[in-house]
């Protein structure tokens, strides 16, 4: 019998090209593809905050080889020199062998600030805080700076209050500290449009003073407004005064830093402000490993949850 002519189906199906392959998955950071800090601002391309190369005005020098891990904790980082609620960690997150740190988070938008916790958008938090009246700094500050950066972002930077570089633009970070921020980011595969970066006031104390208690209260419904809206996967907690104020504690820097806490149920880390990092040349090492451990917290978290729910 004589075989059968091919019909437009089989004709089609053979002429047809092949389906092209599966996307990628999303690179993940390789905290070991580089063990020096400054080797990794290198080969980013950046520039060091003085402007100067970072290749050419960098001495070369032996980097010892280091591993992925965070650095380790010293005893005075143990748990008993924690003051406040131990945080317990889901098994996605134990698994990571990082010690656990402090728990946060009971304040309510809700019951701090109705109208806030009513606000539909960061937009509407940023018109609000604008006209915000609650303390005394809209009187000296020049502008408000209620925070810049991806409405759904998935690591969240949360500094002290705004300088005056932020103060005369209006926006988070843009000084000198801020050209840092920018570069560490960087150096984990972020880029400040991938995060949403603001502090913990909304307007500057007049001459860079440490807040005050009346100003943390007036500012707590905007943080938390603008930490619910974005829903990030990550809190980056940079320098001892954000870092106090999420967490509720007086525990030094130091003793917080090599662990994971938890604000709202969000993975925190904490870590040294960039403006210290120009001030102290030593606190650079520690940073990294500090931001080396929330990109791995990052990408854990995206591993145990790969769709966010923004329900």
């Amino acid at each position: 019998m004589a075989p059968s002519a091919p019909d437009d189906a089989d004709i089609a199906a053979q002429s047809a090209p092949p389906p092209p392959p599966p996307p990628a998955p999303d690179a993940r950071f390789d905290a070991q593809s580089s063990t020096d800090w400054r080797e990794t601002l290198r080969q980013a391309g950046t520039r060091r905050p003085d402007g100067d190369a970072g290749a050419a005005s960098l001495p070369a020098q032996p980097t010892p080889a280091r591993t992925s891990s965070p650095a380790p904790v010293s005893p005075a980082a143990s748990a008993a020199s924690l003051s406040g609620v131990p945080a317990v960690l889901p098994d996605w997150l134990a698994a990571l062998g990082v010690p656990a740190g402090l728990e946060a988070g009971a304040a309510r938008v809700q019951d701090l600030s109705p109208d806030v916790s009513a606000l539909p958008s960061l937009e509407a938090v940023a018109q609000h805080i604008a006209a915000c009246q609650r303390c005394g700094l809209h009187k000296t500050a020049r502008n408000p700076v209620p925070g810049e950066g991806h409405p759904r972002a998935e690591l969240l930077c949360v500094g002290e209050a705004p300088g005056a570089n932020e103060d005369m633009q209006g926006r988070p970070f843009v000084g000198e500290a801020g050209q840092l921020l920018t570069k560490i980011l960087a150096a984990i595969q972020l880029g400040r449009d991938d995060v949403f970066i603001h502090n913990v006031l909304k307007h500057r104390p007049p001459g860079n003073r440490d807040p005050n208690p009346d100003e943390v209260l007036a500012c707590q419904p905007y943080l938390l407004r603008q930490i619910e809206l974005v829903r990030p996967r990550v809190i980056l907690a940079l320098g001892r005064f954000a870092a106090q104020t999420l967490l509720q504690t007086g525990t030094a820097i130091g003793a917080l830093r090599g662990r994971i806490h938890r604000f709202h149920g969000v993975p925190l880390i904490v870590t040294y402000h960039p403006a210290a990092l120009l001030r102290n040349e030593a606190w650079k090492r520690p940073t990294w490993e500090d931001v080396k451990l929330a990109r791995r917290v990052l990408d854990a978290a995206r591993a145990a949850e790969p769709q966010r729910s923004f329900e």
